[in-house]
């Protein structure tokens, strides 16, 4: 397994995690949002990673993961942002560093949704998702300067490319 955490940090992040078969949603929930709300307030300890940055996109850069869960840090560059998307297995974030902007959605059919609801998430900001939604979403970082943020996944990252399940356009309501 590949990560930018030290074997040592990721070890202790999966552990906490608790994915043991068993384990009740609220339990991983209330796991996670420890485990991000740890991360978050360590700002240093992120941004000293050798993290993948690109200008004016999204970079994920995998700091632990196991067969049940990812842990990832996202950097947003400037300008950057996600499609409208649901997710096909729980979505936990934390913001570590900048502005992410969120923008929620309600479907008005299989790929078409309108905005709902617009919040600003700034550093310490944690957030749970479970996948039985609906969940949709967009992330964007209107700067200005990047923005990092920590995001726990429910699935194997050598199975699934993303968390995305869905992606919608946004027509107007």
């Amino acid at each position: 397994m590949q990560g930018f955490l030290s074997e040592e940090r990721r070890g202790a992040v999966l552990r906490n995690l608790r994915t043991d078969a068993g384990t009740m949603t609220r339990d991983y929930l209330s796991a996670a949002r420890e485990v991000l709300q740890e991360l978050v307030a360590m700002p240093d300890l992120i941004q000293r990673l050798p993290l993948e940055r690109k200008a004016g996109c999204y970079s994920r850069n995998l700091l632990a993961g196991d067969e049940n869960v990812s842990v990832w840090a996202i950097v947003w560059g400037e300008g950057s942002a996600t499609s409208i998307h649901d997710h096909h297995c729980s979505c936990c974030f934390g913001v570590v560093s900048g502005t992410v902007t969120e923008t929620w959605y309600r479907a008005i059919d299989a790929n078409r949704a309108v905005q709902t609801e617009e919040q600003e998430r700034k550093p310490g900001y944690v957030a749970c998702m479970l996948p039985s939604g609906p969940n949709i979403h967009r992330m964007r970082n209107f700067g200005p300067g990047e923005a990092i943020s920590i995001h726990i996944y429910g699935f194997d990252h050598e199975v699934h490319a993303s968390s995305i399940e869905t992606e919608y356009t946004a027509v107007s309501g």
